[in-house]
């Protein structure tokens, strides 16, 4: 991109908000770009309404968006393979963090941050300490945080059929293998309640060193082969755990904030359904990326790196309260319920708990693996926890 057309396209933080208010970004490109976009995360739920309105907004920048899902453990080989074939056909990816992770240790992601700063804003005047937190340790200079939530790890339950709620990892232990087949997570790599679960145990263990989970997890690792000997198989995703719970099948999950709470607003999961933590639990947050795919053609950059940076706009982040999906949703300062729509706020008065905001103030909260060693314990889990624990026939 030349000097000319980034001073276009993106002024600073005054020409963004100029060029928006006209619908004129980009308007030096040559044509219209029509953007190749795929959710590994469920984040559509979240943001494609917004995405939908920047489209309709900027019609010389961008002319058509389409909108793929992908099993968040496949998107990695895929995207490498059509690098190495030199035809990536990906243009943007919604990711969380098994995708974010795994394409940062293989160099999959343009370095936004870092070769493209000018045309984003900039990350600490956006975001709230929380996000900001996570996309420096997290996101590094590859994802933009588009999504934050204090996440988990909860347990949900049928308070009909769980009539004593366990209150330690000791008692909890005890009530599986008393219980077998009646709990269950689903895979970490590939859900969000199973990576928080975790990687919030080796805290809830007081383990040795939380943030080593090759050297400083021998007590998680023995807790969670000794918890499956009371689970029959792990779902490959959070979804099914949530119809089980919803049909009977399971009488407790792990489950967090927005995994509560949604479930509950489509009818998924009962409304009276009821949510707890273990004593010593520590928040490991959860946040949704934006990446795009080295290889990506050069011409849609303009148009990719304006759509991020929309995204991080007060108007595109208050709909990210969505019906409870990721609560609370924002990543950047000063987005409050108030702002959100009104089918949100109806939805958090019936559904959302008052409990959530005094439990998100009072316990503490730390964050995740980097993403070598989350791509590590992910590995681990599968080799050594899920093995031999696949889905029923």
């Amino acid at each position: 991109m030349t000097n000319l057309t980034r001073r276009r396209v993106l002024g600073g933080a005054a020409g963004l908000a100029a060029l928006q208010a006209t619908g004129a970004f980009g308007q030096t490109a040559a044509a219209p770009v029509q953007l190749s976009i795929v959710d590994v995360a469920g984040n559509l739920q979240l943001t494609q309404a917004a995405i939908e309105r920047f489209v309709r907004e900027n019609p010389k920048l961008v002319s058509r968006a389409t909108f793929t899902r992908a099993p968040s453990p496949e998107l990695p080989a895929k995207i490498k393979a059509q690098q190495q074939a030199n035809r990536v056909d990906i243009d943007l990816v919604l990711t969380g963090p098994g995708a974010m992770s795994d394409g940062i240790q293989q160099g999959l992601w343009i370095d936004v941050w870092k070769s493209r700063a000018s045309e984003l804003p900039k990350a600490e005047e956006v975001y709230h300490e929380q996000a900001l937190m996570m996309q420096r340790n997290f996101g590094q200079n590859e994802g933009v945080a588009v999504v934050y939530s204090p996440s988990g790890p909860l347990f949900e339950y049928a308070p009909d059929r769980l009539k004593t709620v366990p209150k330690t990892a000791e008692e909890f232990l005890a009530y599986v293998k008393q219980n077998p087949k009646r709990f269950t997570y689903a895979r970490p790599v590939n859900s969000g309640p199973g990576w928080t679960f975790l990687q919030g145990l080796p805290y809830i263990l007081n383990d040795a060193d939380p943030s080593d989970p090759m050297k400083g997890w021998d007590k998680t690792w023995a807790y969670l082969k000794e918890l499956g000997t009371g689970i029959d198989y792990y779902p490959g995703g959070t979804t099914p755990t949530m119809k089980e719970l919803g049909e009977g099948t399971r009488d407790v999950i792990v489950s967090t904030f927005g995994w509560d709470i949604n479930p509950r607003a489509l009818g998924i999961v009962p409304k009276e359904a009821e949510v707890f933590v273990l004593a010593n639990t520590h928040w490991i947050p959860d946040t949704q990326f934006m990446c795009i795919p080295k290889g990506t053609a050069e011409a849609k950059l303009p148009a990719l790196l304006a759509l991020m940076a929309y995204m991080l706009k007060p108007e595109a982040q208050s709909a990210t309260y969505d019906k409870g999906y990721f609560y609370p949703g924002p990543a950047i300062k000063g987005v409050t319920l108030a702002m959100a729509p009104q089918e949100s706020r109806d939805v958090l008065k019936e559904y959302g708990r008052p409990m959530y905001d005094d439990l998100i103030a009072k316990t503490p909260t730390r964050p995740p693996l980097t993403p070598e060693r989350l791509v590590a314990a992910f590995r681990r889990w599968d080799q050594e926890i899920g093995v031999g624990h696949g889905a029923p026939n």
